[in-house]
């Protein structure tokens, strides 16, 4: 059997976003809702997995892990006033 990307899908409180996707697109997460089916025995609408789908694809981008990291370092305070770099 194929292993595939996404595993159980969590219940979690969603937010509602809006969004049009290419029909093609949508014939694949449809198939690939069917095939998640097959693996794990839990069905769900196709539109439930964009947000997992999204959230795997994020946390094993490495240029935007890279980002992240650099955004969560605290930057050099700036110099105190009268340290002599005037």
């Amino acid at each position: 059997m194929t292993k595939l990307k996404l595993g159980p899908i969590p219940d979690d409180k969603p937010v509602k976003v809006a969004l049009e996707l290419p029909a093609g697109v949508h014939r694949d997460l449809v198939a690939y809702a069917e095939a998640l089916a097959r693996e794990t025995g839990q069905t769900h609408e196709p539109a439930k997995l964009i947000a997992p789908m999204l959230a795997r694809f994020m946390a094993t981008d490495r240029g935007f892990a890279k980002l992240r990291k650099e955004k969560k370092r605290p930057s050099s305070p700036p110099p105190a006033p009268g340290s002599g770099n005037a």
